[in-house]
């Protein structure tokens, strides 16, 4: 059996999925998750029947609305999503030995030395499937392969509901044929610096010379040949010791303006403050990671005292990326991690009353977010 499998209902689909599950109307139509238009909420997710419209993930509701006015458009379950997502998690892990959670809609799962016990992985996929859909109604896809490029590439074929396995071996010939694109973590300005190359495949990469597409892109080109070559990353991390946790995202078009940029860190600190607190820890280190458009990369770290709280470490991070952006070019990557953890203790100041409030607050917050999931409520940006 193929060391690493992939579950994934993808988030622009499963939004979607779970929207049909509280409303079975829905089913067969249109549907827009986003908001209305006439705002300035942008696609969150679309079912199969707007894409031939050219609605996608990430444009503008109004755009949306004009592509195709016929669609319904919801605002979103955020906390149904999380429900959903940890029902799926808990048919998961009792077949892996390990399993690794990459999103809402995704998991990693190792089943490496488990042959005897599984035996075909199309026999074991199928019957994952066909358990999540039945306890939970949620259609998915899974791919498998030796490694996490593989099994992540294999999903994104036979949606929505189905399985394509690549054998130990024919990682390179089932990948050369493929779009460049498709390869996880290529952006669009790579894109467009490969096609200038005459390079439009994943095979047409992988027959580069390593130290020539280094030399061109860097490190992170050589870790793009890499994959190309069927070498991605075996192994999943759940299991070690966390040393660091981190948030990132690649934008699909480069942006300049600091602003935007800043306003995307609010809800990555977001993010990872919450799981540190989740598992009862506190950081003494934030670090933040800056890519730009020619994949030239910058970071920065600060020691603090133990925090967990979203203000500090948003304010920090800030701090850091401001003076790591130092260049009139555009940015393709932006991400906040923290380190250096230490067992949670109650955070006290010379202004009390306003840090218990806050201490109150965020807590509440845990709360909330524990019973409904993480979207049922964000704190507001801070300037």
């Amino acid at each position: 059996m193929s060391g690493v499998t992939d579950f994934s209902s993808r988030s622009r689909h499963f939004f979607v999925s779970v929207e049909r599950i509280l409303d079975p109307s829905l089913v067969g139509k249109p549907v827009i998750v986003g908001g209305q238009p006439g705002g300035r909420g942008v696609v969150s997710a679309c079912s199969y029947e707007t894409r031939k419209f050219g609605v996608r993930s990430g444009m503008p509701t109004n755009r949306a609305y004009k592509l195709c006015p016929q669609a319904i458009f919801v605002r979103g379950s955020h906390g149904e999503y999380s429900r959903y997502s940890n029902m799926v998690r808990e048919i998961l892990i009792k077949y892996p030995p390990m399993i690794q959670q990459a999103s809402v809609d995704e998991f990693y799962m190792d089943f490496t030395g488990c042959e005897k016990i599984y035996g075909n992985p199309m026999l074991l996929a199928e019957r994952l499937l066909q358990e999540i859909y039945d306890k939970v109604k949620l259609p998915g896809s899974i791919g498998i392969g030796s490694n996490k490029t593989i099994a992540k590439i294999c999903s994104d074929f036979n949606k929505p509901r189905g399985i394509t396995y690549v054998a130990p071996g024919m990682e390179k010939d089932f990948l050369a044929p493929l779009p460049a694109e498709t390869m996880p973590g290529v952006g669009k300005v790579f894109i467009e610096e490969l096609h200038a190359r005459g390079i439009y495949t994943i095979g047409d990469i992988a027959r580069m010379p390593a130290e020539y597409f280094a030399s061109v892109f860097g490190k992170g080109g050589l870790d793009i040949w890499e994959k190309a070559n069927g070498k991605g990353t075996e192994y999943i991390s759940e299991g070690e010791e966390r040393k660091s946790i981190s948030s990132e995202q690649t934008f699909r078009s480069d942006i300049s303006s600091p602003a935007e940029i800043e306003a995307i860190m609010f809800g990555l600190v977001a993010k990872i403050s919450q799981k540190i607190r989740d598992e009862g820890s506190m950081a003494t280190n934030i670090h933040i990671k800056l890519r730009y458009a020619d994949f030239s990369t910058i970071t920065r770290a600060k020691q603090v005292i133990p925090t967990n709280d979203d203000k500090f470490v948003y304010t920090t991070a800030v701090d850091l990326f401001r003076k790591a952006y130092t260049r009139r070019v555009g940015v393709r990557l932006i991400g906040v991690g923290m380190s250096g953890f230490v067992e949670y203790h109650e955070q006290h100041s010379l202004f009390e009353s306003t840090e218990d409030k806050r201490t109150k607050m965020i807590n509440a917050i845990n709360q909330i977010r524990g019973k409904y999931g993480f979207e049922a409520i964000n704190m507001g940006l801070l300037h």
